[in-house]
């Protein structure tokens, strides 16, 4: 059976991660339902929403560079009117070691640009 983008098919789930459920399709060939491709909802834990055995209808949404098959759940069911949009993803916190380290060297070059030591590009003769 040839998949083709767009094509909706019925598989089973043979596999969950944290990044999503792997399908396997009519066939045997199995393609990967991101997490983000699994509602139209913020989905923090696959299981919430999958477990392996699981029979579902899954859209093919086309092939990566490698030729594996990208699924998508969500694509199959309407949005909820009302619903609030995505989370906003959160830029992870540097470590404290980090903040340090970069006030130490932001003071030595005399901030962002900085040509050394004193402020205003003066050197001692």
């Amino acid at each position: 059976m040839e998949l083709e983008a767009g094509s909706v098919v019925e598989g089973r789930v043979v596999r969950v991660t944290d990044f999503g459920a792997f399908v396997e399709l009519p066939g045997g060939e199995q393609g990967l339902v991101h997490i983000s491709q699994i509602a139209h909802e913020f989905v923090r834990n696959v299981r919430d929403f999958l477990n392996e055995g699981d029979i579902v209808q899954v859209m093919v949404k086309g092939r990566d560079a490698k030729g594996r098959l990208d699924l998508s759940i969500k694509d199959l069911t309407p949005a909820p009117e009302g619903a609030p949009p995505p989370r906003p993803r959160r830029l992870p916190k540097q470590s404290p070691e980090f903040e340090n380290k970069l006030k130490s060297f932001l003071r030595g070059t005399g901030g962002f640009g900085g040509k050394g030591g004193k402020k205003g590009g003066r050197r001692k003769r």
